[in-house]
């Protein structure tokens, strides 16, 4: 009888912060261009107050159905260039910082491994470091992707320019408060079940094994991590798409949480969860599957 031979999955040593920064990068570019036009969906979904009247969005294909039909295919991208151009920094400092931060924690407290805690700490920590990195971009992709601005802005730099011109500097942080308990939600359950599953799940024995074992887990991740941080990132969105010159409705994280509570419902702080957890539960695992992958190669060529 013959034996069936397996390549053992071995554990590999850290990369330093430069690779991580390139792993990341390349990971979270291939999520976005593959996942980008369901943020767009989400997006519309959680700047529409109550039903929306007649031209609301009923679904995910009706909201597909409507932005082509009446904006053109290529609506489905707009907004893409600044979450591109931010995307290979954010996902670099998403990886590069939980690694960092894990190797800080485990000296810290004189932890000779990670542990769950740990993960969702280091996670939390993570995400708050990239809100400060993300928050600019985040507030031009919003403007971009708002179907009322459609008219307002031909372009990533136009629209720039105006917010700059019509709301100074400072407008390019609103909604850095929401954005930071978005990340340090997300990135929190994200890193934390991802280590909770990889605990649970057998060790794979061969690299297809290893593959499928990292995307069950980060798409587990990434559906918790949206679970946790989707009413913080409604209140992302509308803080940042308020209109300069009109009435100021949502401030402040928690006000903006009741107010949205109190006129729609609690339905209405998970506006746009479909669209957002079909998008970051495999795109959760899609970034983790490539970092991996794109690691391996770094380490087998640079290390």
């Amino acid at each position: 009888m013959t034996t069936k031979q397996t390549t053992p999955v071995v554990s590999q040593q850290p990369l330093p912060f430069h690779l991580q920064f390139v792993a990341g990068a390349v990971a979270g570019v291939s999520e976005i261009l593959t996942m980008y036009p369901l943020d767009v969906v989400k997006t519309r979904f959680q700047l529409q107050v109550g039903k929306g009247g007649a031209e609301g969005y009923t679904s995910i294909v009706d909201c597909f159905k409507k932005i082509i039909k009446t904006e053109g295919f290529g609506r489905l991208y707009r907004g893409i260039i600044p979450p591109v151009m931010v995307e290979a920094p954010k996902r670099a400092v998403k990886f590069a910082t939980n690694e960092q931060y894990s190797i800080m924690y485990k000296n810290l407290f004189g932890m000779p491994k990670m542990t769950q805690s740990l993960s969702i700490l280091t996670g939390v920590s993570a995400g708050v470091t990239e809100a400060f990195l993300v928050v600019s971009f985040e507030l031009v992709k919003i403007r971009l992707q708002d179907k009322s601005s459609a008219g307002k802005y031909t372009g990533t730099m136009d629209c720039v320019r105006k917010i700059l011109a019509q709301e100074g500097p400072l407008a390019f942080f609103k909604g850095l408060e929401a954005t930071i308990y978005r990340h340090a939600f997300w990135n929190g359950g994200y890193f934390g079940v991802i280590h909770g599953v990889r605990t649970a799940l057998p060790e794979a024995e061969t690299k297809q094994g290893e593959l499928l074992r990292n995307f069950t887990a980060g798409a587990i991740g990434g559906t918790a991590g949206t679970l946790l941080n989707t009413p913080f990132d409604v209140v992302k969105t509308r803080i940042q798409n308020q209109a300069p010159g009109s009435v100021v409705k949502y401030n402040w994280t928690f006000p903006a949480l009741k107010t949205i509570y109190m006129e729609e419902g609690f339905g209405a702080l998970y506006k746009g969860f479909v669209p957002k957890v079909l998008r970051l539960g495999p795109g959760g695992g899609i970034l983790l599957v490539v970092f991996d992958q794109v690691s391996t190669i770094l380490r087998k060529n640079f290390m």
